[in-house]
This record gives structure tokens, C-alpha cells and sequence, in this order.
């Protein structure tokens, strides 16, 4: 059984999700958002995010961690804000020996609803419907999960073709993993 932590970063939010896999078999395990304060500082912010996530991890112990990468936000400051708290969960698995793999957000979407422009309630519906949830989980949680589950697909489908690379990060490193 392997258990993945998928992350979707965020300075206010920051979604997680587990998902174990045993074969061709997904099973959800947890899910939920990390909230920042309000009105705290951003280094404060980043604190918590860590914190949060070191937790997760502490409590769940995954294998492996997938997170969505940064891609280009409204503003050069948002773009900034997301790339540190995505770091700091980085920072957060590295420091458990954790693999870092990296996963752009359309990709993930592609992966999970079949399109890589899929808004958010697609998201939501196709996680609930894949891992079979009673109910629509919170958005950033969703996010985390497809994250997740496009992850175990990705390293599943390299298997398959007994060929191929993937990116990730060991020891603060970004390495090219043939699979």
C-alpha cells in the first residue's frame, strides 16, 4: 500500500488530500484545508502552512507527495505568495524524506475530469465520483485529491509502459525519475 499527500498551496488556504493505493485500487483516506489567520503576517502565514503540513505528514505518514505547480496567478505578487507557501510544503516533505512530485494544474484536471480547462465543481464532482465520497468535498480539498489521484494515474501509466521520466524533487533537488 502506498499513501499519497497531494497539495494544493496557498497562502489563505492550502487544501490536502491522502489517497492510498493497492494496485489499480484508490481509496480516499483524508482530506482537508489548512487555514491561515486572517491577520497574520506572511512569514506567520508560511509558519502555519509548515506547521500544517509537518503534521499531516507526522500523523498520516505518506510515501509520497504531489503538489500542483506554480503557475502564473492574477499578479506577480500572488504568483509570489503561492510559490512560498507551495515551498514551504515542499521544504515540509523533504525534511520527512519525502519525494516531491510536481504536477501542472492543467494537467491534473486533464487527468481527473478529461479537460484541462475544468472548473472547479467538475473538479469537485469528478474526485467524488472517482473516489466515491458521500459528498462534494471542500474546493481546495478536491483540488488536493485530484492532485493526488493524478499522481498514482501518472506513476501507474509510467509502469505500464515500463518506460518514461517524471519530475522530482529529493534532498532539495529536482531529478529526472525514470519509472
Amino acid at each position: 500500500m502506498t499513501l499519497i499527500l497531494g497539495i494544493d498551496p496557498g497562502s489563505r488556504v492550502t487544501g490536502y488530500g491522502i489517497v492510498s493505493v493497492t494496485g489499480a485500487l484508490q481509496e480516499y483516506v483524508t482530506s482537508g484545508c489548512i487555514r491561515t489567520t486572517d491577520k497574520a503576517t506572511l512569514p506567520e502565514k508560511l509558519e502555519e502552512i509548515f506547521s500544517g503540513v509537518t503534521q499531516i505528514i507526522s500523523e498520516f505518514v505518506p510515501t509520497e507527495l504531489a503538489i500542483e505547480q506554480i503557475f502564473m496567478a492574477r499578479s506577480a505578487e500572488s504568483a509570489l505568495k503561492l510559490g512560498q507557501a507551495r515551498g514551504v510544503a515542499i521544504v515540509a516533505a523533504v525534511n520527512r524524506g519525502l519525494p516531491v512530485y510536481e504536477y501542472e494544474a492543467r494537467k491534473v484536471k486533464q487527468a481527473v475530469v478529461g479537460s484541462g480547462a475544468a472548473r472547479k465543481e467538475q473538479v469537485q464532482h469528478m474526485v467524488q465520483t472517482l473516489l466515491k465520497l458521500p459528498g462534494k468535498p471542500q474546493a481546495d480539498a478536491a483540488d488536493a485529491l485530484a492532485i493526488a489521484v493524478c499522481h498514482i494515474n501518472t506513476m501507474q501509466g509510467l509502469e505500464r509502459l515500463g518506460e518514461g521520466t517524471v519530475d522530482r524533487f529529493s534532498r532539495g533537488r529536482l531529478k529526472k525519475v525514470k519509472k
